[in-house]
């Protein structure tokens, strides 16, 4: 049947005409061509006959059925499967060639012949929609994915096979059409376009359509290549094979950026012939370059990425990518041997240096810098293979340090894919004493496990399963190696404690801590202490030590004296006498940490009872050189100069001497203390303290003169209250003068914030062994020095000492003195006691003065307590006209206190307190008090009606009706008197 079909093809070769194919012209076509005759150069003539003719046939075309043509002519022949569209595509091929003869440089034409031509060959094409519009120039990568989504599209075809010769005519056109138009891009983007249609014959979809691609990149300017550029990589990607790759060269030779796609399509599942040695020397290529900045990733990744990818195809294709053990071996005896050569050579100099006087040139690029050297590990057309291990340390471990682990556990599992299990293990080992991060020991170590399980798992395998076949195979040499695999694996999980600790270490040596903890790891194995000890104490730089770096000596020292870990050699103190003395002379970061080595140091001869020896051991430390005028805290000295000025190390020291030395030594330390003045308050207590229990009081009171001339207030303030407490528990009355004048000196320049229990004491000291005036001048003084928040405690002992001594009236000076220096609030509560007082007098008068005095500081809602003891004592001893003065009082000073911010801060002031709720009871028990709160509405509070009751009175509504109160009580005494009254 295809033959059949293939009869009737070709169709447009030779050009169809009327003296070969009378059936193109009818009897009406003969007014459209007289009148092409007569106007043969009217483009507008011409135009509008091919239109004509065109919409005329598809009309005929649409109207013919289909239900008389088979679906196998319809799938072979497409457009072309009835004689009507046949006959159609002759018609329009005569006006076209015919227009064409007059018009041949016109693109118009020429483009809707082809466009034509190619409906009926290729079929209807498919027009996707498309939000918005492309962008003008695009990067490669986006414009292969837009070109991608946007490629075109047919619906049917005339069949490759059938139609050949159709198709030669139909490519034959276009070559005729650029032969007149060549440098038009539209054109050669149509004519390139028919190569992707699925019905294109091999014979032009392949190498013709490679060759026109190459002409297409020839004919066009440079401006334009990059739209052809893209679907000739698209094309190259969809024949695969040799063809992707020649063309992917040639493109990244003018432009890199579409490496990584080309790396993905080298290494793709569907390539039947993956390329991955080409792969990953673009790969280095590309981290390399990207390192040194001249590569900016279109997937936007890191040179760090890249090399990982890079590593990737390197573990998964080991055997075609990099170089075995032994062609390494030989690569670098033939490098050794170049080495040696070259420095064997003789080198000839001039008189300023060593110059270069014969060689190959050197190439310079266009900035005169020297161009790169080629490197054979860069080109993707060497076959040679890569030096995988000099790579990743070079390019990998040397740069990017941070990343190790992946490097290492990447190389490693480069050697396990070759079956190098003993170098991939080497590798292992090596990576794990070099890592500085506790991430990529996680990382090397975990997979060195996972390696080892694997090689047992598959050692116990092919001892379950022995292969038959197998003539080499020895069960106990295989039970041997999988009891040695065992062993190495056990030995591993054992080592990562310590291997962890190692890492520590190699990050900051100078970590204490860490060295402690490898000490401990040690456990009882006293020779792997003691050398780690040693180690740390050599390796750590005393300056730049993390905290306690002397607890090392200390408990090296110590490891020493207590014969070991467990305790079960000897003790050897010559040793530790040793590791001491050489800590006295490290330059530690501060002072304190060398006393601590001294002290340490006369502990241990302490606790062996070689007290002498402990005796000297502090002197040695607390020797005092000729210069005494160093700076404690300058730390540009080393701390053994400011040792001597360490007052941790002198207060062991006079611990020592109070033990074991005898009083004199131990004052004589106490006095060179005082001499540095490094003494604090502690020292003069302890000092006059030791005095006091060896029976030497008068010294002990001269050191308490000597700290208080050291130190000036707060700190002096407890050294004169143990002294004057001392002085006067020690003399009393006897040395009464100089006891005050031990008094006046302290007072002198205390502050008022310390001064009150001085004066107290001084007062208990007149009143017991001196004058009773003298104590009261004592208080008074007292009262006016003191700070205001002492003021009214002092005021009260005052007061209660002179009612004692002089009686209650003698306090009325008192009193209204301190009514003139206390505050509001205290004023209040000194009122309340003032008036008690004169009512016990019987001064009633002189009390309602007092209470109506104390009534402007006292707030009713706040201060209830005032007002209610008023009330209680006008009920008392007052009249019908002093009670209503009281509540004429109140009601001013409440006026007075009315004001917005008072009333909130009273309000919140008795919500804390509570006040509102005791001041109900109070004045709900008494008769009068009822009586005054229902005048008042039953509630404290300004007197207003709130809105919301406003508004319901207004309405006629009934007030809502207060709750009755369970307190309220019915006096039938009851005095009414109204507030207006």
């Amino acid at each position: 049947m295809a033959v059949v079909l293939s009869a009737s093809f070709p169709l447009t070769v030779p050009v169809p005409t009327p003296f070969t194919h009378p059936s193109l012209l009818s009897i009406k076509d003969l007014h459209r061509e007289e009148d092409l005759l007569r106007n043969p150069f009217s483009f507008r003539q011409w135009w509008s006959a091919i239109n004509t003719t065109r919409e005329a046939q598809n009309a005929l075309v649409k109207l013919e059925p289909l239900s008389d043509i088979s679906p196998e002519t319809r799938s072979l022949l497409g457009p072309l499967s009835s004689p009507v569209a046949r006959q159609s595509l002759q018609r329009l091929t005569y006006l076209y060639e015919a227009a064409i003869i007059n018009f041949p440089g016109s693109f118009k034409l020429w483009k809707s012949y082809l466009q034509m031509r190619m409906s009926y060959v290729l079929g209807k094409q498919l027009i996707k929609k498309r939000a918005g519009g492309k962008r003008r120039l695009p990067d490669i990568k986006d414009a292969l994915e837009e070109e991608q989504e946007d490629m075109e599209q047919w619906d049917g075809g005339l069949d490759g096979v059938v139609g050949w010769e159709e198709w030669k005519a139909l490519i034959a056109t276009f070559e005729r059409a650029l032969m007149w138009l060549p440098k038009l891009p539209r054109l050669w983007l149509m004519y390139l376009s028919i190569f992707d249609h699925p019905n294109c014959p091999p014979v032009l979809s392949h190498s013709h359509a490679r060759r026109t691609y190459d002409r297409a990149l020839r004919t066009l300017p440079p401006s334009l290549h990059h739209r052809i550029w893209v679907r000739y990589l698209l094309w190259a990607e969809a024949r695969g094979g040799l063809t992707t790759v020649a063309v992917y060269r040639r493109y990244l030779v003018i432009d890199p950026s579409v490496t990584e796609r080309y790396v993905a399509l080298l290494l793709s599942p569907s390539n039947p012939s993956p390329r991955p040695l080409e792969a990953a020397k673009l790969l280095l290529l590309l981290s390399r370059m990207a390192a040194r900045g001249e590569y900016i990733s279109s997937e936007g990744k890191s040179p760090y990425q890249l090399l990982g990818d890079w590593l990737d195809v390197v573990e998964a294709h080991a055997e075609e990518v990099g170089i075995g053990i032994e062609e390494l071996a030989s690569i670098k005896s033939a490098e050794d041997a170049v080495n040696a050569e070259a420095n064997d050579s003789p080198k000839q100099y001039n008189g300023n240096g060593l110059i270069r006087l014969a060689g190959p040139p050197t190439a310079v690029g266009a900035d005169g810098k020297p161009a790169s050297v080629y490197d054979e590990d860069e080109d993707p057309n060497s076959p040679r293979k890569l030096d995988i291990e000099k790579i990743v340390r070079e390019d990998g471990l040397a740069v990017y340090k941070d990343q190790a682990g992946r490097l290492w556990t990447g190389l490693a599992t480069y050697w396990i894919k070759r079956g190098e299990f003993e170098h991939a293990k080497e590798t292992f080992e090596t990576g794990i004493a070099t890592v500085l991060t506790i991430r990529d020991f996680t990382q090397i170590f975990d997979a060195y496990a996972e390696f080892s399980e694997s090689v047992i798992s598959a050692l116990m395998e092919e001892l379950a399963d022995p292969d038959e076949e197998d003539e080499d195979f020895d069960a106990k040499e295989t039970e041997e190696e999988l009891d040695a695999k065992m062993k190495e694996f056990e030995e591993l999980m054992d080592r990562r404690p310590f291997l962890v600790n190692d890492v520590l270490l190699r990050r900051n040596p100078n970590d204490v801590q860490e060295w402690e903890k490898r000490v401990a790891l040690w456990g009882q194995n006293d020779e792997k202490v003691a050398e780690t000890y040693t180690q740390a104490l050599s390796t750590i730089a005393s300056r730049r030590a993390t905290a306690n770096f002397h607890r090392l000596y200390i408990n090296f020292a110590k490891f020493y004296e207590e014969g070991g870990t467990a305790g079960e050699a000897e003790a050897d103190l010559a040793s530790a006498r040793k590791v001491l003395e050489k800590a006295t002379k490290v330059n530690f970061k501060n002072v304190e940490d060398l006393a601590e080595i001294w002290c340490e140091w006369c502990e241990m001869e302490v606790r062996h009872e070689n007290y002498d020896d402990a005796i000297r051991v502090m002197q040695r430390a607390t020797a005092i050189p000729k210069n005494t005028k160093v700076n404690y805290h300058d730390h540009s000295l080393p701390v053994q100069v400011r040792l001597f000025k360490s007052l941790k190390l002198w207060s062991f020291y006079v611990d020592l001497e109070e033990s074991l030395g005898t009083v004199e030594s131990t004052k004589a330390v106490y006095d060179k203390i005082l001499e540095l003045r490094i003494a604090n308050a502690q020292i003069i207590v302890n000092y006059a303290g030791f005095l006091e229990e060896n029976k030497y009081f008068e010294e002990c009171f001269k050191v308490y003169e000597r700290g208080v001339e050291l130190f000036t207030f707060p700190v002096s303030f407890e050294i004169w209250n143990i002294y004057l407490s001392k002085f006067v528990k020690r003399y009393g009355g006897s040395k009464l003068e100089r006891a005050r004048d031990l008094f006046e000196q302290a007072l002198e320049k205390c502050p008022p914030k310390s001064c009150k229990p001085i004066f107290l004491l001084y007062a208990q000291l007149e009143e017991e062994h001196g004058l009773a005036k003298r104590a009261m001048t004592i208080y008074d003084r007292a009262t006016q020095v003191v700070e205001n928040e002492d003021k009214f405690e002092m005021f009260t002992i005052y007061i209660a000492k002179a009612a004692a001594n002089y009686g209650l009236t003698a306090t009325r000076p008192i009193y209204e003195r301190a009514l003139e220096i206390l505050p509001d609030r205290q004023t209040a509560k000194m009122c309340l006691r003032f008036a008690a007082l004169e009512r016990k007098l019987g001064e009633i008068d002189r009390a309602r003065a007092i209470y109506a005095h104390a009534s402007q500081f006292c707030d009713p809602r706040t201060n209830p307590e005032f007002w209610t003891e008023w009330h209680s004592f006008e009920i008392d001893t007052g009249s019908e006209d002093t009670f209503r003065e009281m509540l004429r009082i109140k009601r001013s000073v409440q006026a007075q206190f009315n004001t917005e911010a008072s009333y909130l801060a009273a309000q919140a002031l008795a919500a804390r307190q509570g006040a509102a709720k005791n001041a109900e009871e109070d004045v709900a028990s008494d008769p009068m008090a009822a009586a005054e709160r229902q005048l008042g509405g039953g509630k404290a509070g300004p007197s207003f009606v709130s809105a919301k009751q406003q508004a319901a009175l207004k309405d006629g509504e009934d007030a809502p009706p207060q709750p009755a109160s369970p307190q309220d009580v019915v006096n039938a005494d009851e005095i009414q008197i109204s507030d207006e009254d």
